[in-house]
């Protein structure tokens, strides 16, 4: 996986001046560490109650990799996972962390990492884009995960949106009786049919395409904190 960090390294060590056009928000460095907490409750941050019965393992579409997750967040949270997979870097390599899903671990740098509990929340790659990383998405990436977000209309809050930020996370946004939630399960659900407006596995849409850019624009606006 070759991300910002590791292509100006190589850059520099190699003599090349490399200049970026765009850097995104969350490649600004840390001067604060992350001083974590404990989770205590049965309710992640986000309402949803904390309950690893409700739990189960999920193949991510076209790769190896696995996450454990709540049977109601699973649907959205795997095409976020599947796209990232296809479209950003490989779950499956065992390079970035990988990816994460439920945990029973109570520790958390910020209250969002708490919906990890209850099965709601995704890392891919933690440890490349780590709470209050100083390592940032290419800006084609950022594009990327903007019309995931589209995607899922609204109901998926992106760590990159969050602060601290956090690149690689992301939670379900609306409780788990949310009508707006079952609809885009409706729409993604991959085990009953395919919709030609939502990405499959090796074929996705065009992220540039007018339509979808101005979509992806009005949801960032509306999200971003």
């Amino acid at each position: 996986m070759i991300t910002r960090r590791h292509f100006i390294g190589a850059a520099a060590g190699a003599g090349v001046l490399v200049v970026a056009g765009h850097t995104p928000a969350t490649a600004a460095p840390s001067t604060t560490p992350a001083s974590p907490g404990t989770w205590e409750g049965d309710i992640s941050a986000n309402g949803w109650r904390i309950d690893p019965a409700a739990v189960s393992g999920h193949r991510v579409e076209g790769s190896n990799a696995t996450l454990a997750l709540h049977g109601s967040a699973a649907v959205v949270l795997l095409h976020v996972a599947r796209r990232w997979h296809y479209e950003i870097a490989p779950l499956d390599t065992g390079e970035g962390g990988g990816a994460t899903g439920h945990t029973e671990d109570r520790r958390v740098a910020a209250d969002f990492e708490s919906n990890h509990l209850s099965g709601s929340a995704v890392a891919l790659h933690p440890t490349a884009y780590p709470i209050r990383g100083s390592e940032g998405l290419w800006p084609h990436q950022e594009a990327i995960v903007r019309d995931i977000l589209a995607d899922c209309e609204g109901v998926v809050t992106w760590g990159g949106d969050l602060t601290p930020a956090k690149v690689s996370h992301f939670h379900i946004e609306v409780r788990p009786e949310s009508r707006a939630l079952r609809q885009v399960v409706r729409r993604l659900d991959t085990t009953r049919f395919r919709d030609s407006q939502t990405a499959s596995p090796g074929a996705v849409r065009d992220p540039a395409e007018a339509g979808r850019r101005e979509r992806a624009r009005r949801l960032e606006r509306a999200q971003k904190h």
